[in-house]
């Protein structure tokens, strides 16, 4: 199962509250002040470029990513940073994640010497459980989705007096997320070294998770803000099942998608966009493409066991789909307007991130070892 939509963007994010905030602060600055910082590595798959007929496919990886095998706690370390910045007695910060986003604020929760509670939907893998309680946080699992333990959260932090640190926002509750899209901002930033420090972008076209749009709008804005309009093409990609941002799309506004919400992508397994990140989105979005999961297994088999010289890159369901998302488009007919729209050639640059590794080591383990 697939799904696209073709969008125009004006390449003008209007002015508010997240990008007011993208644009104050820089948050690489405190990153390099953490024990254990150093910049992920962008890798060249040459002989994946060669096989889509593309010239250079580049991979930013952040499988290991300071010791949490995810890009995520740039964001939450740099939100609870400013947030004790401006009021140093919080006892517990507080969030709702399907995995990744709660195991760092538990790591920068700790890091602090403050406590961290965190409530996950039910069918969040064990292995990311226990990686939560690992780095010191309480780990609730609750008998709904995603969106369901965002409200569960938020309503907690209500009555027990915690602080939310949710990196979807809703109405009234922009300031934080805003601060974490701007944690997110080091991955990009890093990469003006990595692999070419000019004023020209290192790729012709980029394929970004989705999911609740925090990543995604932050890595638009940074686009955007560097390059203006040399910027890359832009392609979000999603889980058929929980396609949020692409519902949104076709409905000129912010909706939940009528879908099962059933998807091995699990980081990706989001309702409605955060309105901070839509902002930016619908302004630097050429596309965006939904599919099912075959497609992302497809492609942690691709990183993990590749032909040729390739170097192997450990990819978790969700990391592995931009890549997923760019296998979608080269093969499908039916996506054969984006590759039109992409325009991609034997010249062409592309970009991926691997936001995960392996963060639930039975389940990857399960696929990798097959064949395609």
């Amino acid at each position: 199962m697939i799904d696209y939509f073709l969008h125009t963007p004006d390449n003008n994010p209007a002015p508010d509250t997240t990008t007011h905030i993208l644009n104050q602060h820089n948050a690489i600055h405190f990153h390099r002040s953490l024990p254990g910082y150093a910049p992920t590595p962008c890798i060249s798959l040459p002989v994946l470029a060669k096989k889509y007929g593309t010239g250079h496919i580049f991979l930013k990886d952040e499988s290991a990513r300071f010791h949490l095998e995810a890009f995520k706690a740039l964001g939450a370390s740099y939100a609870v940073h400013r947030i004790l910045k401006q009021c140093d007695h919080i006892d517990t910060f507080c969030t709702a994640t399907d995995g990744n986003h709660g195991r760092a604020l538990a790591w920068a929760s700790a890091r602090a010497g403050k406590k961290s509670v965190v409530f996950v939907p039910q069918h969040t893998a064990p292995a990311r459980i226990r990686a939560i309680e690992e780095e010191g946080g309480k780990a609730i699992k609750i008998e709904g989705n995603y969106d369901e333990a965002c409200d569960l959260a938020a309503e907690a932090c209500r009555k027990d007096g915690w602080q939310l640190v949710q990196d979807a926002g809703r109405e009234g509750y922009e300031e934080i997320p805003a601060l974490i899209m701007a944690g997110y901002l080091t991955l990009f930033r890093e990469m003006e070294l990595q692999p070419h420090p000019t004023k020209q972008p290192p790729a012709d076209v980029v394929f970004l998770q989705a999911g609740v749009g925090s990543f995604a709008g932050s890595a638009i804005w940074y686009y955007l803000n560097r390059y203006g309009l040399k910027r890359p093409k832009i392609v979000l990609v999603e889980p058929i099942e929980a396609d949020g941002v692409l519902a949104s799309f076709r409905a000129g506004e912010r909706v939940v998608p009528d879908k099962s919400f059933k998807t091995i992508m699990a980081g990706l397994n989001c309702g409605i966009p955060s309105p901070g990140a839509w902002n930016i989105i619908r302004s630097g979005t050429d596309a965006a493409v939904s599919i099912g999961d075959r497609y992302a297994e497809e492609a942690m088999r691709a990183l993990h066991n590749p032909t040729g010289g390739d170097q192997a890159v450990i990819a978790g369901e969700s990391g592995a789909a931009g890549l997923a998302g760019f296998m979608a488009v080269m093969e499908e007919s039916k996506l054969k307007p984006v590759r039109e729209l992409l325009r991609l050639s034997s010249e062409s640059r592309v970009l991926f991130v691997n936001t995960e590794g392996a963060t639930d080591p039975e389940n990857f383990r399960s696929i990798t070892d097959k064949t395609a």
